[in-house]
């Protein structure tokens, strides 16, 4: 866990699809006045250079966010919402900084708004902390667990929000500690929407994990997933990512119906690139 840097992945094909519907949702609830919480469990250092540093080891912002930067043909309102969020931070067509979860939520939250943002480890909570610092008093960043911090959070004063669960997985309790958060968390904020991100790895935990988020205790769910190529043979490595939603808005299967066809084309790295998109919203 405290090996996992987050700006080794940042703008990977992983992140375009958390983002893609973290913007959607934030969309979404922002349509009623009254505040919205959002908690991030595993914010990291909110913002990215793709230049410099950890990002250009391998390079994965290349398959990820670069793809849609460049293509000249996206029209699909949300896709465009995306890449407008990405270009805040960068200039003259050049991409060259990706912003995290956490700074996406910023821009698209309002001033009535409250974020409460987490990251463990050591470095990135650190920065996290300064990052955020001097921002608005809607934002509070704390380098502590995430996963303990929830339990104080929920339910929020105003009993709206939106609570991202993305942790590593390099630690393979982090599963459990998922649905042990959530099992906790349902029973104190029944109607949060809840996002978590998992990823596709050849494990028995990361197979059986979506089968598990659907037994819990409640009956509207949103789960897609991308898988941008075939697993490797030496059996490690990611090959795609997961996104399971609590509560999601009945406007995201049509909306992922529409975009995941694209992603698929545009991200995939070999021919067994695919999707599934699958709900139960009641």
């Amino acid at each position: 866990m405290f090996s996992y840097r987050h700006a080794f992945h940042a703008g990977n094909h992983a992140d375009v699809l958390k983002h893609i519907i973290l913007i959607h949702l934030l969309r979404y609830l922002s349509q009623k006045d009254k505040p919205l919480w959002y908690i991030d469990t595993h914010a990291g250092a909110a913002l990215y250079r793709l230049d410099e540093g950890y990002a250009i080891k391998n390079k994965e912002y290349e398959n990820g966010i670069s793809r849609l930067w460049t293509d000249t043909n996206i029209a699909n309102a949300l896709l465009i919402d995306y890449l407008d969020q990405v270009r805040i931070h960068n200039s003259n067509n050049r991409l060259y900084c990706y912003p995290g979860s956490s700074q996406i939520a910023t821009q698209i939250l309002r001033e009535q708004d409250r974020l409460r943002v987490f990251e463990l480890h050591s470095t990135e909570g650190k920065q996290l902390e300064q990052y955020f610092y001097s921002a608005s008093p809607r934002v509070i960043a704390q380098a502590s667990d995430g996963f303990n911090s929830l339990r104080s959070l929920l339910p929020p004063t105003s009993k709206r929000g939106l609570v991202l669960i993305d942790p590593s997985y390099e630690d393979k309790r982090d599963y459990q500690r998922v649905l042990t958060a959530l099992q906790e968390g349902l029973k104190r904020f029944k109607t949060g929407v809840y996002v978590i991100w998992y990823p596709q790895l050849q494990n028995r935990e990361s197979y059986r994990f979506p089968s598990k988020l659907k037994q819990l205790p409640n009956s509207s769910w949103l789960h897609v997933t991308l898988t941008v190529k075939s697993p490797e043979a030496s059996g490690f490595g990611l090959y795609g990512s997961g996104i399971f939603i609590l509560n999601p808005s009945w406007k995201l299967p049509e909306a992922l119906g529409l975009i995941m066809p694209y992603l698929v084309k545009i991200l995939k790295q070999d021919n067994n690139a695919d999707f599934t998109l699958e709900w139960n919203l009641k």
